[in-house]
């Protein structure tokens, strides 16, 4: 079956693709349209469906896989499908595998790296916090993706993504030994746990009820301070300062962090953080641009276009 990577304008397909959001809009005309985005275990595109009738519109359900009948547009040097018909078909027949973008790395192969990250905290309090908060989201954390859209927004992201970042957290530590390994490695492992909440899961992941109304940084602070509470560290330092590590690892109060980095520590994971999700990012806005040409504007990256170069 052709999957959305080998899409070529002017393509014409009849095929099942899976619906991962949809988002209502109103022509100046008024004539009511449909931006949707259609996955496969290639790739995602946005589809355009325009003057939807309301029973057109029912047919449209995120989530699900649907028959798609629609035409491969190029608009904005980049391609863009116009859908003339979804259809809603038997889901029980369906293996999600073909419709879900993963991770390169197994799942497996992203426990024992996160196990052995766990093991390496020497701190006895920090260790007892970080395995007891794993505890309490393991499947999930191994899953779900680390954010709805913007960067590793697939099977096993969160995880890959919290991973990138140790990376880069061992050799920041090489090159500035003062700063604490094992307060910054915990950091790591914990300042997006709350994703798991906010986030809807592997096939749908737009945000939660929960998540729109407190956000995952809450919901992580929230989570810390019970489990902190039940192994019996509350009080101690290790449970204020990965508190802090949780509540600023955004960096600055517009991008969602109630507080501002205090620790060496935290000022790293913000760095680190936003670094391996710009990568992921510009990873993904590059792959299907061709040498000598640009993307297109990237809203999360101040809305600019980066050129991919021939050399």
């Amino acid at each position: 079956m052709i999957k959305i990577k080998n899409f070529a304008a002017k393509d014409r397909w009849n095929i099942p693709l899976l619906v991962k959001n949809v988002t209502k809009g109103v022509t100046n005309k008024g004539a009511p349209y449909l931006s949707i985005t259609f996955q496969d275990n290639s790739g995602t595109m946005e589809g355009k469906f325009w003057d939807v009738k309301p029973e057109a519109e029912e047919q449209v359900i995120v989530g699900h896989v649907e028959q798609v009948e629609f035409e491969v547009l190029e608009y904005n040097r980049s391609l863009q499908m116009r859908v003339f018909r979804v259809t809603d078909i038997d889901q029980s027949e369906i293996s999600m595998r073909d419709y879900l973008l993963s991770s390169a790395m197994k799942e497996q192969e992203l426990r024992d790296r996160v196990d052995d990250l766990k093991e390496s905290i020497n701190n006895p309090n920090m260790k007892k916090i970080v395995k007891a908060m794993f505890e309490k989201v393991d499947e999930k954390f191994f899953t779900y993706p680390a954010a709805s859209r913007i960067h590793h927004g697939y099977l096993g992201g969160l995880a890959e993504h919290t991973l990138g970042m140790a990376d880069l957290a061992e050799e920041v530590v090489k090159l500035y030994p003062t700063l604490n390994r094992d307060l910054l490695i915990a950091g790591v492992l914990l300042h997006d746990v709350g994703k798991t909440a906010e986030l809807g899961g592997i096939i749908s992941s737009e945000y939660t009820e929960e998540g729109k109304l407190l956000g995952h940084i809450s919901i992580g602070a929230g989570w810390l301070t019970e489990v902190c509470d039940e192994v019996g560290l509350g009080e101690s330092e290790e449970a204020i300062l990965l508190k802090h590590m949780v509540l600023s690892h955004h960096g600055k109060q517009e991008f969602g962090s109630p507080v501002l980095p205090a620790l060496k520590e935290a000022e790293v994971l913000s760095l680190i953080d936003n670094l391996d999700a710009r990568m992921n990012t510009l990873d993904q806005a590059l792959e299907g641009v061709k040498p000598g040409q640009w993307t297109q504007k990237i809203f999360a990256l101040e809305n600019r276009a980066f050129y991919k170069p021939k050399i």
